[in-house]
């Protein structure tokens, strides 16, 4: 019988329960519950998400129980120990009551919280989490880590340093990959486990090694030196990158990577990024004393907005770069590498219930090709804007756009006579009212817009005016119509649709031959422009027309609302032939009607998806524009991209015009069980080349990915890079090498990572 020296039941319990524990010894089983005092109450709020519950009782079960109940129970045979979200088994344990602590032998697995364990020998504090665990396997649940060790020692219930282990995620009992080091700091609290004096193998292979090195547990942001990124591009030879990252804070960090390109020298770079509640913001700098060019060369790219007041937001924009090739010969990025025009941009905002306003300073850093020249844009020293409008007002809409520019350019004109270019202020107020007729079924919307325009200009030629003004309205009607019946598309059911619309437009003409151009051009000729009043973008050129466009769509719409196929016809006609020209060196010549607008698109099946539209002259017979797009993706994973793009106005470097044709394939597709292959080529026709391309390999095992792509881009009009991309990717642990993702996410629609779950939609 087992005496107990203090019990909260008084005698009579003591001596119930001391009749109890007698019967456990030749139970075949029995299960215990003691409530244990806890040091401090917390609420269920305040409990940090998967904590242990340290309010829960101890359950103490085996098939033999001997000793005192109120100090120590020893446990014999089938033995578990479990308090709240841990539970320790094995062959014997002794759980001494008072200190609230576990001493476990023989086949011991313990689970604490998401996480597994066994080993030989066990102790744990089940109240403070500490404890160890000797020769031990672990299992983490939260990302699928696992290794063995000499020893585990538990510091907190977050906290554990594993001494001469290993740690990997893959399944395998032999990994293709592991990290073997002298101890790893494991801390589930802040996901990051730090390697001190460990090394990566792979395929028990040694492939890197470091005396301090830190992984996440888990997708969360931690501080340290990143994995090392190599690669090799045409321009600039192999290149290594060292990054350090700075963690400051969940809503700052700060990133340095210094790389070192074989053929240039040391690039040392910095990027930061910040968000707030009012504000965010990223700003990168990097620069190099490049070898090739004898130089020091740099960019710079800041973008901030910060809301001052409830209404009022400020913003920045600034970019530069050191000189017109630095894009080109330090990127991988197709999007950069072939950036023209670096914008440098001040603005604050006042947005108010029925209106905004804008005040912006812009500049632009032109980076000219030499063989391929463009002109610098006007920039807006400063540029004031504001937008009113109010809906249904009476059944009317009222909205008013104006704008101040002081436009000005440094370049002179292509003359050479160093005379500058025409600059100075522009004004105007366009004020415009509608009134929508929305009724089921038809929409009639008569609309009248008024523009008053006054410019003062310098550096005009001799005789030429300083000031002007224009003011111009604009008058369009704007009909449609909903038409519906039932259908069926591939046996399935349908509601087709039939959408005719009207759209005329009537605007005086008025000579702008004597107006300067800041900021006007052509508007590429789409559905959406030619239901617009003004067939020229920017503000200096309004067209006179007297024109009605006539479209009709068709849809195939599903139950749900997926738009399974869609079919438009579009085209203008002209009453009278506009007589406005951007400048005096174009003519217009329309005709009666405009080029046929066709297009066609949707989900066809499940597998295959459709997008074109083609721009057809009735004149000349033949197309002027076009681009057709197919993709067939049968599975996940699996995808093959068609596209084929024409246009015969296109102006080459010497003004001339030319034609470009371009065939577009690109693609992912499995090879076999764990091969995918990724390609893209961008070939055009005339000139019998590839434009861009894309060649690469994926292998896909259980718990790493390797990766080898490479990729051609132009980055001028007769310069191109090519890079190279070695990655191996350790699942849940760190990516080695140069990422590729960018690249095959640009370059290949549909494309999706092998290592992700599938996310295909299926209809």
């Amino acid at each position: 019988m087992i005496r107990f020296l203090k019990s909260p039941f008084g005698r009579s319990a003591n001596w119930r329960l001391s009749r109890f524990f007698s019967s456990i010894v030749v139970a075949a089983s029995a299960t215990a519950v003691m409530p244990l005092q806890v040091q401090a109450q917390t609420t269920a709020a305040e409990k940090k998400p998967g904590a242990d519950d340290k309010d829960a009782p101890v359950t103490v079960s085996a098939e033999q129980m001997s000793g005192r109940p109120d100090r120590q129970i020893n446990l014999d045979r089938d033995v578990e120990v479990v308090r709240g979200e841990t539970t320790i088994k094995a062959d014997k344990a002794v759980y001494r009551i008072i200190q609230d602590e576990v001493d476990a032998t023989g086949h011991v697995w313990m689970k604490r919280l998401q996480d597994r364990y066994t080993g030989d020998e066990a102790t744990m504090n089940m109240d403070s989490g500490k404890g160890h665990v000797t020769n031990p396997t672990y299992l983490f649940g939260q990302n699928g880590g696992r290794g063995k060790a000499e020893r585990i020692d538990f510091l907190s219930d977050d906290q554990a340093v594993v001494t001469q282990g290993t740690y990997s995620t893959c399944e395998a009992p032999d990994p293709d990959w592991y990290i073997r080091a002298e101890t790893l700091d494991l801390d589930s609290g802040r996901d990051v486990g730090t390697m001190n004096n460990g090394i990566v193998y792979f395929k028990g292979v040694p492939i890197f090694g470091a005396p301090l090195m830190s992984f996440p547990l888990s997708g969360e942001r931690q501080s340290g030196v990143l994995p090392p990124t190599f690669g090799m591009t045409s321009t600039g030879g192999a290149e290594l990158t060292v990054p350090y990252y700075f963690n400051i804070a969940p809503n700052r960090d700060l990133t340095l990577f210094p790389k070192y390109i074989a053929r240039r020298g040391l690039q040392l770079g910095v990027n930061g990024r910040y968000l707030g509640e009012t504000y965010s913001g990223e700003t990168t700098i990097e620069g190099i004393e490049d070898k090739v060019t004898g130089t020091g060369r740099y960019s710079l790219s800041s973008i901030h907005t910060q809301r001052l007041m409830p209404n009022l937001t400020f913003a920045w924009n600034v970019n530069k770069a050191s000189d017109n090739d630095y894009p080109s010969d330090f990127s991988h990025s197709i999007t950069t590498s072939t950036q023209r025009l670096l914008t440098r941009d001040v603005s604050l905002t006042y947005s108010g219930e029925y209106w905004s306003a804008v005040g912006r300073v812009s500049k632009y850093q032109l980076l000219q090709d030499v063989n391929n020249p463009i002109q610098k844009p006007y920039d807006r020293l400063p540029q004031l804007l504001l937008q009113a409008g109010r809906q249904d007002v009476g059944g009317f809409d009222l909205n008013l756009a104006s704008e101040f520019a002081r436009f000005s350019n440094s370049v002179t004109l292509a003359a050479g006579n160093g005379t500058p270019m025409v600059g100075g202020d522009r004004m105007y107020v366009t004020p415009s009212v509608s009134y929508p007729i929305v009724r089921p079924g038809y929409f009639i919307t008569p609309k009248a817009t008024l523009d008053a325009t006054s410019y003062r200009l310098n550096n005009v030629a001799v005789g030429a005016p300083t000031s002007l003004t224009r003011v111009v309205p604009t008058y369009s009607l704007d009909a449609g119509m909903t038409f519906e019946r039932d259908s069926s598309w591939f046996g399935r059911p349908m509601t087709q649709t039939l959408e005719p619309r009207l759209f005329y437009v009537k605007t005086p003409y008025r000579d702008q031959s004597q107006y300067p151009n800041f900021d006007s051009g052509l508007a590429d000729f789409n559905f959406a422009q030619i239901f617009s009043e003004n067939r020229f973008v920017g503000h200096d050129r309004i067209s006179d027309a007297n024109q009605i466009t006539a479209a009709v769509v068709s849809r195939f719409i599903e139950e749900d609302g997926l738009e399974r196929l869609r079919f438009a016809i579009g085209q203008r006609f002209y009453f009278a032939d506009p007589k406005v020209i951007l400048d005096n060196t174009t003519t217009t010549t329309l005709g009666s009607k405009s080029d046929l607008l066709l297009s066609a698109g949707g989900q066809i099946t499940q597998k295959l998806a459709l997008d074109s539209t083609v721009q057809y002259s009735e004149t000349l017979k033949q197309l002027v524009r076009g681009n057709v797009g197919v993709r067939w993706q049968p599975a996940p994973k699996k995808v093959l991209n068609l596209a084929y793009r024409l246009d015969r106005a296109v102006v080459n470097a010497d003004g001339t015009i030319g034609n470009l044709k371009q065939v577009d394939l690109s693609g992912q597709w499995p090879v076999s069980q764990r091969w995918y292959a990724v390609g893209r080529i961008n070939y055009s026709i005339p000139d019998k080349t590839v434009a861009e391309g894309l060649l690469g390999m994926e292998y896909k095992a259980d718990c790493w990915v390797f990766r080898l792509v490479a990729q051609r881009i132009p980055t001028a009009s007769t310069k191109a890079s090519t890079s190279f991309f070695i990655q191996l990717e350790l699942n849940g642990f760190s990516k080695l090498g140069s990422n590729p993702l960018d690249a095959l996410s640009s370059s290949i629609p549909g494309y999706q990572i092998v290592n992700q779950p599938d996310n295909i939609t299926r209809y």
